[in-house]
């Protein structure tokens, strides 16, 4: 389903394809999250946990800083930990075999473009959902993301988008899907660009949001939807669902953060709403998708 009367606007599968009933971790996928750091260890928290309610089979953070993995051990008991304090970043991501990666959450703009470059030198050709420090740290040149080698998606709030693009953005919806297809087109990848109304766009075909409200204005939401792309995207990496691509994914993953914001705000309302509430609306929500 697609909000209605939007310009361009085209139907995408908007429902992660069901598990078979002998499907083990790796066919509900892995996912590497580079995300975190001492001053910001929940946006490791929240990204790995939005991963794991959205499906993953098995969600890695990979950190620098103690402060991240001490707090994942209390917050998301089952996750497991890559320490990056020590030795090749680019060995010990190219050594793993997760099915899509999360990069920039709480990383800072320095360990974000490192992190990114030693990913970029692994060779992996897995999805990369590339957010926060990881869009600052190309401000200005977003077509560096085009060094990745699989499937991209970026997920700018309108300040981000503004900074890759080096212009202010118009608020108007037609600035927002041009701007969408700029970045998706420079980048290479699909571009998510949030706020109210959500649009995503791979260049070509275009998508926008229908879900959410303004209670998801708050800190910590674009990590949640972060991780639950993550684990959406993964599933196009699996092999087992060829028909799923990295744009249904998107869309899907957008869809499915809005509503889980829709349903929190129905419990705690729009001024009580934080983003451990959406992490805990998930599985409501794409249950409510399924249906």
């Amino acid at each position: 389903m697609t909000a209605a009367g939007a310009p361009g606007e085209e139907r995408r599968a908007l429902v992660p394809p069901p598990l078979a009933d002998d499907a083990h971790k790796g066919d509900a996928g892995r996912v590497l999250c580079l995300v975190g750091s001492r001053l910001m260890p929940g946006a490791a928290v929240l990204a790995a946990r939005a991963a794991q309610r959205a499906g993953a089979g098995l969600v890695c953070v990979g950190a620098r800083d103690r402060e991240v993995l001490a707090a994942l051990a209390v917050a998301a008991p089952e996750a497991v930990h890559l320490d990056l304090g020590t030795g090749s970043a680019t060995f010990a991501i190219g050594a793993r075999a997760d099915h899509a990666l999360v990069l920039g959450c709480g990383l800072g703009v320095e360990l974000a473009r490192e992190l990114f470059t030693a990913a970029c030198a692994a060779n992996r050709s897995v999805p990369l959902v590339a957010d926060a420090d990881a869009l600052n740290a190309v401000a200005g040149e977003p077509e560096r993301l085009r060094d990745w080698p699989g499937p991209l998606v970026l997920t700018p709030h309108p300040g981000e988008a503004a900074r890759l693009l080096g212009r202010v953005l118009g608020g108007d919806d037609a600035a927002r899907l041009e701007a969408a297809r700029e970045l998706a087109r420079r980048t290479g990848g699909i571009c998510c660009l949030k706020g109210a109304r959500t649009v995503v766009s791979d260049g070509a075909h275009v998508y926008v949001n229908d879900t959410g409200n303004p209670g998801m204005a708050t800190a910590g939401a674009g990590d949640v939807l972060a991780g639950v792309l993550g684990a959406y995207l993964a599933l196009t990496a699996t092999g087992a669902h060829p028909a799923w691509t990295p744009l249904d994914a998107a869309c899907a993953a957008v869809r499915v953060h809005g509503l889980a914001g829709d349903l929190a705000a129905a419990h705690a309302g729009r001024r009580g709403l934080i983003a451990s509430d959406l992490v805990g609306a998930l599985p409501a929500a794409q249950r409510r998708l399924e249906a």
